[in-house]
């Protein structure tokens, strides 16, 4: 019989486990490595905020769109930049690896970004649309190869066998969405201004030395970067589990028939335990999926393991791992639902507002979302640097409080958003109606854009909570071959929240129009915004409600630890990677 199926799993009388990790400490990665990721990612975010910040206005007064139609156009568009970085996960993971991806993907970024920029130049009107558009769902691919790659990337850089190391990743993820938020920034402010007043072929223009210059400065830290290779399709694994489990359906583990639990066997595959390795430990949720890992007769009789028949304790854990993470995706739609107004509707409604700063200057509607962008610049470093080590003298946490609290503070912060986006709509429509305003809808209304000021704040707030705290969890929550695509799960809430909220507009648009009075016209001052966002405020409550259920459910990776003494594996529990269990 094959010891890969044999019913103890035995090492000098010690039960065989998988390691989570053989991935080897050496000199190459940490910060000195992640600066170089960093530059080209803050580089592609300039380009696509500088691109997707000014796109509503671009769509209405030079495309001349419908506002309605202006606005799902931009919602599709982010929709699909931000889903196919699923498809261009599955490649990295299972083919090219995330180095090559990220790679090829901003090659084609900086092609889109050169069709772009000539077709708002040379080429004629007539084919001007045609050609814009194709230049923008090429810039698609490449987000798609480039986004769930270049985080990750990043993040492998640093161990996790540490708690040193451990607090580096975290406050990692804090200061690489500082420097996202940077570049985002600097396009809001400067980019957007280029565009409106000197021209578009020479704002787009700007991005292609930018992108350049950045995939340049990206290869010369090649030799720096700690590499992985691609570790084949990371859904096999997973769609093992469920028909080894689905197989045993009748099988029980408290029964004659059962033999045991498969805990792996790593010497099977070339493998060797390293001292204090980190290995996952059984949990309790999803016990229909450990029946993948009973040994019963059938596998007991077998020369060879089955993997579809059979799977290791850590395989199944993994799959549980993946699961727990879904109802999280679920329950943060909204919150990107709330966030995608930010491009759109916000952008229309400073428009329509004095944008004045001294006699000669005015502001770009679409420069506004920099206040998004500063908010973030000024409470990043606050919360890592101030509120974190507080926090953490209260709680013990390392991050201070857990990474569900911070998303779901953050979601909270989305409704109030909200609320407050209402209320300064009604006053504007209100001084519109004073003014005699109502039927021109191209006139200023004297009201300052500055009242707009809080609605941006507090989705600055939001962001700086939910968004990073998405991207630890779904990070550091996921199996390492599957972390690409945690990237780019956690990438495609936003693209989702976009489709729904194009859903949400068709919906209200259709039952306002049939009472007569659209809520969102190209006329803002006989629409009624502030009815769509209190529409908006009641869902994301419904939402967070949802959100703090699961979230109190949540388990979060367990891990053991396995010492190597004299030859002989020992197995001790030594918590959890992130937080407590069953802790919110």
């Amino acid at each position: 019989m094959d010891s890969s199926v044999a019913p103890a799993m035995i090492i000098d009388g010690h039960k065989e486990t998988k390691p989570v990790s053989t991935r080897q400490r050496s000199s190459r990665g940490g910060w000195n490595a992640a600066v170089f990721i960093i530059f080209v990612e803050m580089a592609e975010r300039f380009a696509y905020y500088g691109l997707v910040g000014n796109l509503i206005m671009y769509l209405t007064n030079e495309l001349h769109q419908p506002l309605t139609t202006a606005v799902k156009n931009v919602n599709t568009w982010v929709g699909v930049s931000t889903l196919f970085p699923v498809l261009g996960a599955f490649i990295a993971d299972s083919f090219l690896g995330r180095f090559n991806t990220i790679i090829i993907s901003s090659t084609i970024f900086l092609l889109g970004t050169v069709l772009l920029t000539i077709s708002v130049s040379v080429v004629p009107l007539h084919l001007r649309k045609a050609l814009f558009f194709l230049a923008l769902y090429i810039l698609s691919v490449g987000e798609g190869g480039h986004k769930p790659c270049v985080q990750t990337f990043a993040a492998d850089q640093f161990d996790e066998d540490t708690p040193e190391e451990k607090k580096k990743k975290s406050s990692f993820f804090n200061w690489w969405y500082l420097g996202i938020v940077a570049a985002a920034t600097s396009a809001t402010l400067v980019l957007i201004y280029v565009q409106d007043n000197i021209g578009w072929t020479v704002g787009f223009g700007v991005l292609i030395g930018v992108l350049a210059v950045a995939l340049a400065i990206f290869l010369v830290g090649i030799k720096k970067y700690r590499k992985e290779s691609p570790l084949g399709s990371p859904f096999t694994s997973v769609a093992q589990v469920f028909v080894a489990a689905a197989r045993k359906w009748r099988v029980d583990e408290t029964r004659d028939g059962c033999l045991g639990i498969y805990y792996g066997n790593p010497r099977c595959n070339g493998a060797r335990f390293e001292p204090n390795t980190w290995v996952l430990a059984r949990t309790n949720q999803f016990r229909f999926l450990d029946k993948a890992m009973i040994i019963d007769n059938i596998d007991a009789s077998s020369k060879t393991r089955n993997p579809w028949r059979l799977c290791s304790l850590n395989q199944v854990e993994e799959v549980k791992l993946v699961l727990r993470l879904i109802p999280i995706w679920f329950s943060c739609i909204m919150f990107n639902v709330v966030q995608a107004q930010l491009h759109t509707f916000y952008t229309k409604q400073g428009s329509t507002m004095i944008r004045s700063i001294g006699s000669h200057f005015h502001l770009p509607p679409a420069s506004l979302q920099a206040l998004v962008g500063i908010t973030i610049l000024f409470a990043v470093p606050i919360y890592d640097r101030i509120f974190v080590p507080i926090a953490r003298k209260f709680t013990g946490h390392p991050s201070g409080i857990t990474v569900l609290q911070r998303i779901g503070f953050g979601l909270f912060l989305s409704i109030l958003n909200m609320v407050v986006s209402a209320l300064v709509e009604a006053k504007r429509v209100s001084i519109a109606k004073e003014n005699n305003l109502m039927d021109n809808p191209k006139a200023i209304v004297p009201m300052n854009v500055w009242w707009l000021l809080p609605q941006y704040l507090i989705c600055g707030f939001s962001d700086a909570f939910t968004v990073v705290g998405l991207q630890e969890l779904f990070y550091d929550q996921m199996p390492e071959s599957l972390r690409s695509m945690g990237a780019a799960a956690y990438i495609s809430v936003v693209g989702i929240g976009s489709f729904i909220s194009n859903a949400i507009i068709s919906v209200v648009q259709a039952i306002s129009s049939s009472s007569g009075d659209k809520w969102l016209g190209n006329n803002l001052n006989r629409a009624h915004l502030d009815y769509f966002y209190w529409v908006l405020a009641g869902l994301s409550a419904l939402s967070l409600c949802v959100y703090v259920w699961i979230a109190m459910r949540f388990v979060y990776k367990k891990v053991e630890e396995v010492e190597i003494t004299k030859g002989k594996a020992h197995m001790g529990f030594n918590g959890y990677l992130d937080g407590e269990f069953g802790e919110y």
